[in-house]
């Protein structure tokens, strides 16, 4: 793995727009996996500065999300549909049917996972798969388990995510218990991978993922198994390494 430490969350996550932004003018025709969640938030940001000064096109890109909570409807202030138009796909030139993001209100979860893997392999599979980390270790929603599914799938998620994510619902009573996401054979297929983290509550996680044993208890200790990933922190979340 490749580890870029820089001083802050800024740095960081301008760090992490430029590689993108590299990706797609290497290949217009890019296909992202992309995260949600408080980290990415800023990468967003860049990229939309990025583009509005005319140095990126995403007429050409499509998008697949990582996860979304199941139960929340695309319109939920707190669903990741909303919030990846509200911080990205809205000032942005992608187009619509480029964009992918899992139905959290499926009546039937088997098909809409087997279909969303379906079309990642029709679109050619995954170029950059963009991840942040949970405390835990968690990418995506693929939880600390004694086993983990490799395909896109429903997940249970843990009481320590469900307190992580409470700061964006009223309570942690609101978080969905349950979320669909891409499984850990769906990131590893990857071409790129990058993995983002910020703040000291994550420096355990990142130690974990770059020197720990592979185990299924810590997700992100398969990303070592990857031969080309980055990984981009702020000082604070390096400060075990």
């Amino acid at each position: 793995m490749k580890v870029i430490v820089e001083k802050n969350y800024e740095k960081m996550s301008k760090k992490a727009a430029q590689l993108v932004k590299h990706q797609i003018n290497e290949k217009p025709d890019s296909v992202l996996g992309l995260p949600t969640g408080g980290t990415p938030l800023e990468m967003y940001s860049q990229l939309i500065t990025m583009y509005k000064r005319g140095e990126v096109d995403f007429s050409k890109v499509a998008t697949f999300n990582l996860d979304e909570y199941y139960g929340l409807s695309p319109d939920h202030p707190q669903s990741y549909h909303y919030y990846m138009y509200n911080n990205f796909f809205d000032h942005i030139n992608i187009k619509e049917e480029n964009i992918h993001i899992l139905d959290g209100k499926t009546q039937n979860i088997k098909k809409e996972c087997e279909e969303y893997e379906r079309k990642i392999e029709q679109a050619g599979g995954i170029d950059l798969q963009i991840l942040g980390i949970g405390p835990n270790g968690h990418i995506g929603f693929n939880e600390p388990s004694q086993s983990l599914k490799d395909k896109t799938h429903l997940v249970e998620l843990t009481e320590e995510t469900r307190e992580a994510n409470s700061r964006f619902f009223n309570s942690k009573e609101d978080v969905p218990k349950k979320a669909l996401t891409m499984g850990i054979s769906t990131i590893l297929k990857s071409d790129k991978i990058i993995i983002m983290a910020a703040g000291e509550n994550k420096a355990s996680a990142i130690n974990k993922t770059l020197s720990g044993q592979i185990n299924t208890c810590t997700p992100s200790t398969l990303l070592q198994t990857h031969p080309d990933v980055t990984v981009i922190v702020d000082k604070d979340a390096a400060c075990y390494l």
